[in-house]
């Protein structure tokens, strides 16, 4: 077929890998989900311990991430001094800890697709706290849409049949802390040029997280896990839920390597609406119409603000192809003069 032949073949390809890297991370994101509360549920299987969960998975990965770098040297570490260590990746480590503790802890009190839906207000956490650390300017429009999401979020937790007001607060909890560890991501890490994938984060950050969790862990679950026989670990159940929690890393770094952070956007709403059908039809957790109805409303305001999103980057990138291009003008206008002069001067030593 030519060039245009080929041409689409390879459009064709590009398309197919990126809905593959999509599907993984859904499949991967929704498997920890499941995975995490299933463990944690009182009525499954009967682990509520969200800290030593959480900090099972937090020694895997550090581990792993350990191995990976300095034994088979997959990825190389990122050069970073004490200073930038404590002052940066610290407080980062501090709020992911918190945020894994109180998410995993919502899973006890409340139900798979309930949760999905008070997630919906993760645009509206990140951009508040995007204001108040001046990282992103205050817009009457997008605060308008944020308002529009906490509303519908709103309808759907009052339309809640199992609504626990102390799981709540654990997940907006999770939300808050996570969504000022996005904007501190950008702030400390991302503005002095150090951008860690996942392997390197989790390298960084893990053995920082796993230190904050410990100091929880000896007063609230350590004190019950001795009372009790229910510090049993099994490999299997364990072994796999930490495994499918680090390769949640990697995929999250296929997906954003090799697409964007707005197609996880996007994408993390196609996994919730999976995760709230599997949650009523297999887990038999009560959905109701206006749970529906409301996380609707928030839907689209989250819809809304990723196409918002999606335009600015277009913007974006449009100008940055304009500056390329007058940059080239510019630099073809410099080599015809610099020509020009050296014919000059040829002809006057002639």
């Amino acid at each position: 077929m030519g060039k245009g032949g080929a041409l689409s073949d390879g459009v064709i390809k590009k398309i197919l890998l990126s809905y593959t890297y999509v599907a993984i991370w859904i499949f991967l994101s929704f498997t920890v989900i499941v995975y995490n509360k299933y463990i944690l549920d009182k009525k499954m299987y009967n682990w509520p311990f969200p800290i030593t969960l959480t900090m099972i998975h937090m020694a895997f990965c550090s581990s792993l991430a350990v191995i990976l770098i300095k034994v088979f040297k997959i990825v190389e570490p990122v050069s970073m001094s004490r200073d930038t260590y404590i002052r940066s990746v610290v407080p980062i480590g501090a709020l992911y800890s918190l945020s894994l503790w109180l998410s995993n802890s919502a899973y006890i009190y409340l139900s798979v697709s309930f949760i999905q839906m008070l997630k919906a207000l993760m645009p509206v956490a990140v951009y508040s706290i995007g204001v108040l650390l001046k990282k992103e300017s205050f817009k009457s429009e997008t605060m308008t849409n944020m308002l529009s999401i906490s509303f519908g979020v709103a309808i759907a937790a009052y339309g809640e049949a199992k609504f626990d007001t102390w799981g709540v607060m654990l997940q907006l909890g999770a939300v808050a802390f996570e969504a000022t560890r996005l904007v501190l991501i950008q702030i400390l890490l991302t503005s002095k040029g150090i951008n860690l994938n996942p392997i390197t984060s989790l390298y960084y950050v893990a053995p920082c997280c796993l230190v904050f969790l410990f100091f929880p862990w000896i007063f609230v679950e350590l004190p019950i896990l001795r009372e009790t026989s229910s510090f049993h670990f099994d490999f299997v159940i364990f072994g796999t839920n930490s495994v499918c929690a680090f390769a949640l890393n990697l995929a999250v770094f296929l997906l954003v390597g090799k697409t964007s952070a707005l197609t996880m956007n996007v994408a993390g709403v196609v996994k919730d609406w999976l995760l709230i059908a599997f949650s009523w039809s297999v887990i038999k957790d009560t959905v109701t119409p206006l749970n529906l109805f409301g996380y609707g409303l928030a839907f689209l305001g989250v819809a809304y603000y990723n196409h918002c999103k999606l335009q600015a980057l277009k913007a974006k990138d449009a100008q940055k192809k304009v500056q390329q291009g007058d940059e080239e003008e510019a630099g073809k206008l410099l080599e015809e003069r610099e020509s020009e002069a050296a014919a000059k001067r040829n002809e006057t030593e002639d």
